[in-house]
């Protein structure tokens, strides 16, 4: 078979490898327009982008050499997908208006529906104009149908559906997308509508919390994805996939199936590489590696995607609360389509409350539920959203001190994400219910909580959660302590009067706060004229002593502190389990009070390893009270 027929034939069968090399190897001269349209059609499916648009550019100016308007149109409107893909938005719009152009002059056909279609997609996606939106996908069926074209039927139908999950409509919406899934899952379409029919469906499952349809279809496109002999759009598929596996809790696959994703739609479309950026930052979060965490989501922002909330949860599991804070803040206030506040509004609560703003985190979880009600599917709650409103409720509960409240939401929350088929939120409400049966003095339901959700934690590789949960099985915690003193604070009241002492003091206990939370670090209580405070790590520790010290040198009227720190094992204590007890505690406050006027005292073990920017002093011996042995300390150079 000659090569220009072998192409045609396996254009015909959709072998878009073959298709190309048999293309590639006949004589260009010999390609009619509708040649170099398929020619670029098995460029772009095997992975060759450039290429494809350069043949679609003359695949264009051929049909309209032999004066080809609807074929002209149709390439337009193809290059129109290409390049709003890329997000070449000012290229893509040119590229439509040739389209809008050349339809305007013929009479009514499949191109026509194709116009209206995209018109009503872009729409949509923007969140403009929705009822012009739902104008332009009734008229691409109604043409689909008059022209028995069924990609342009299912396609239109998905967007309908979409549309009318926006709206609140949602068992209508879900029913449209499941119609068109099916058609596209039973190899009644071509690729290019199946990938997007399938995109849709997932995201609109995703963003209403119906993880089951989500995860039914994506085990159904999975057969197809595979079944696929290309590359490039299937990455779509991969990313939905990523995200289910994610959920499934099988994250080392989730992670290989996004990383694929973005390397095969880098220079496909810029929305779905951001996504699986996203999905990696996501994974990276929850294994606790926070580094490579943090470059995914700058990699997803460079691609075009606002990396919320996934940021500034990475944020709090920092000890960075404030950053947190302002991260969901701000992107809470640029977001204003309900579900896709329902996405963020869990993570707001959390860290309000990380924060001690509990009015901001019930606000959240009020708001939260109001979409939730809102978008039911049938006559309740998605599983996982009536999930997530549990949590939340039993997060402020536990903050409030009601341990019955709470053990109520989260054992609502425990069972329902146990239902979806999600393991580590389920760890996760069983690490908070152990902690709210442990503060009803339930301590062998405690103990039972905290096993079962040890055992998933350790099975997903969630290193963090793993070791809080060791910590509340065993009572001990391995923690950095910092204790500050005023020295000589009586004379220092005499000097300037109780009046002036009270200012003095206000602003002193306002800077050593503020020092503490800004390098992630929890103030414990109020120990007299100081604080005792703890933190994740020692650099932490060191970074807040030292610009404690400094804050205070800039006053104009400021005491004299002391500050100990130390690194060890403490035992959580108090009636909510919030205070430390143990050796830690106790050798990091006998070291506080061994410091003189302004210096920072370290312990020389907590320093081990750790490095420092600041100049440390040579070790000394130093005697403890209460210690049978001295204690090796340095001292922390901070001017």
């Amino acid at each position: 078979m000659e090569p220009l027929d072998a192409a045609r034939n396996a254009a015909e069968r959709q072998a878009w490898r073959e298709t190309y090399d048999a293309y590639a190897s006949a004589d260009r001269a010999e390609l009619k327009p509708a040649d170099l349209e398929r020619f670029a059609d098995s460029a772009w499916w095997t992975g060759r982008l450039d290429e494809a648009i350069a043949l679609r550019e003359r695949s264009y100016a051929a049909f309209g050499d032999v004066g080809d308007k609807q074929g002209t149109a149709r390439l337009a409107l193809t290059l129109t997908w290409d390049h709003m893909g890329r997000g070449a938005f000012a290229v893509s719009e040119g590229w439509f208006a040739k389209a809008e152009r050349l339809l305007d002059e013929l009479p009514e056909s499949v191109e026509h529906a194709h116009k209206s279609f995209f018109r009503g997609f872009t729409t949509l996606m923007m969140g403009r104009d929705i009822e012009s939106a739902a104008a332009d996908f009734e008229h691409a069926y109604e043409l689909g149908q008059k022209f028995g074209d069924r990609d342009l039927q299912a396609m239109a139908l998905t967007g309908k559906g979409k549309l009318a999950v926006l709206t609140g409509e949602v068992d209508k919406g879900l029913k449209l997308l499941d119609e068109a899934t099916a058609a596209a899952m039973a190899g009644e379409l071509n690729p290019s509508a199946t990938g997007l029919i399938y995109c849709c469906t997932i995201s609109s499952c995703q963003e209403l919390g119906d993880y089951r349809r989500a995860g039914e279809w994506t085990d159904a496109a999975n057969r197809w994805c595979d079944g696929l002999d290309v590359s490039g759009p299937p990455g779509e598929c991969r990313v939905h996939r990523a995200q289910i596996m994610r959920f499934r809790g099988d994250w080392p696959k989730a992670e290989a199936q996004a990383i694929a994703a973005c390397e095969e739609l880098h220079d496909y479309n810029r929305f779905v590489t951001s996504a699986g950026y996203y999905e990696i930052g996501e994974i990276r979060r929850r294994r606790g590696d926070f580094a490579a965490a943090d470059t995914a989501y700058r990699e997803a922002d460079e691609w075009g995607k606002i990396p919320q909330p996934g940021l500034a949860l990475l944020r709090l599991a920092e000890g960075k609360v404030d950053s947190a804070v302002s991260g969901i803040t701000r992107s809470l206030e640029e977001v204003e389509e309900p579900l896709s506040r329902a996405q963020q509004l869990p993570a707001q609560v959390e860290i309000a409350l990380a924060a001690g703003d509990v009015k901001t985190a019930r606000a959240a979880a009020d708001e939260l539920e109001r979409i939730v009600d809102a978008y039911m599917i049938g006559s309740r709650r998605a599983p996982a959203f009536d999930a997530t409103v549990h949590l939340a409720r039993g997060q402020i509960a536990l903050s409030e001190g009601d341990p019955d409240a709470a053990a109520k939401a989260l054992r609502k929350a425990r069972d329902e994400w146990n239902r979806v088929g999600a393991p580590y939120e389920t760890a996760q409400a069983r690490m908070l219910l152990g902690i709210a049966y442990r503060r009803q003095r339930d301590e062998d339901a405690a103990m039972a909580e905290f096993e079962a959700a040890l055992a998933r934690f350790e099975k997903l590789g969630a290193k963090l959660d793993e070791e809080r949960v060791k910590e509340l099985l065993s009572g001990e915690a391995r923690r950095t302590f910092l204790f500050t003193d005023i020295v000589d604070a009586t004379k220092v009241i005499d000097a300037f009067g109780d009046d002036k002492w009270k200012k003095i003091l206000a602003r002193h206990n306002e800077l050593v706060r503020e020092h503490v939370a800004d390098s992630g670090g929890d103030v414990i209580k109020q120990t007299g004229d100081g604080f005792f405070a703890s933190f994740g790590s020692p650099r932490a520790a060191i970074e807040a002593a030292v610009a404690i010290q400094r804050a205070l040198h800039e006053e104009t009227f400021a005491p004299d502190v002391r500050i100990g720190v130390h690194t060890g094992g403490a035992f959580h204590t108090g009636a909510d389990a919030t205070d430390y007890g143990g050796q830690g505690v106790h050798t990091a406050a006998r070291i506080g009070a061994a410091a003189g006027a302004a210096e920072i005292l370290v312990s020389h073990e907590t320093l081990d390893g750790i490095g420092t920017a600041f100049r440390l002093s040579e070790p000394r011996a130093q005697e403890l009270k209460g210690f049978e042995h001295p204690v090796e300390v340095v001292s922390v150079a901070w001017r």
